[in-house]
């Protein structure tokens, strides 16, 4: 992120530069003008920076953290895949790192959700590949067989009474979430689904948890049950959760 708002005012600094001289050739107010305009939007960039570094670093909401979590999907991410390109960082390592970023704004706003309005949403691919059971429609439909670990997810869903869904793809899961509407969503998915997925239901809080993929991508994945739990207590309200003996 900080290479990333370097880049950006290197190219900043080029496009007062160059511009520069031909302006004055125009009108010997313009450069004036071109410099204050460039100027205010340095003073934003480098603002919106430090906020989001000083957000991140307390670990709590400064100012404007939601607005901030906006920007950082709809405007930094892309240009970030763009100079991951240039500078040959991996899309995979800017996406990680982008999650990461969202997760923290996240928190750090202290969004709290009702159980009956927070959605743990999880891929079709944590599924057994064998299993002959189909639970896109109703996830209830599992056997418990314990071969993989939506019996586990459904359980940790129940204790603390949110809600629980499986999508096979994007489309699906924007239908989940349009007929839920929920408050809050945990996700669990690949680094492609859950960096357009954050992109695609701002301004709704997304905590995103990495699957693990031992077998490869999209086939009998795993999810970290401790890191799944943490994450729905993130947004409960501490009244609703359910107290440990």
């Amino acid at each position: 992120m900080v290479l990333t708002c370097l880049i950006l005012s290197f190219f900043t600094f080029l496009l007062w530069y160059v511009p520069l001289v031909g302006l004055k050739n125009i009108h010997s107010a313009l450069p004036s003008l071109y410099s204050l305009i460039l100027a205010i939007f340095v003073f934003f960039m480098f603002s919106g920076g430090l906020l989001l570094i000083f957000t991140v670093l307390r670990g709590k909401d400064i100012l404007f953290s939601q607005r901030l979590r906006g920007i950082v999907a709809k405007v930094l991410f892309p240009f970030m895949i763009l100079m991951g390109k240039v500078v040959g960082v991996s899309k995979e390592k800017v996406q990680q790192s982008f999650i990461e970023l969202n997760n923290h704004l996240v928190r750090s706003n202290h969004h709290r959700a009702k159980p009956n309005r927070l959605l743990l949403l999880l891929p079709h691919c944590i599924q057994d590949f064998d299993c002959q059971i189909k639970i896109t429609g109703n996830i209830k439909n599992c056997e418990g067989c314990g071969k993989c670990e939506i019996k586990d997810l459904i359980e940790l869903a129940d204790q603390y009474q949110v809600k629980i869904a499986v999508a096979t793809g994007g489309t699906l899961a924007r239908r989940i979430i349009v007929e839920n509407r929920p408050e809050a969503i945990v996700a669990v998915a690949c680094e492609l689904d859950l960096t357009s997925g954050i992109q695609d239901t701002y301004p709704i809080p997304v905590i995103g948890i990495l699957n693990e993929r031992p077998f490869g991508p999209c086939i009998n994945t795993k999810a970290d049950i401790g890191k799944v739990k943490a994450a729905i207590l993130d947004f409960l309200k501490s009244e609703t959760t359910p107290s440990i003996i």
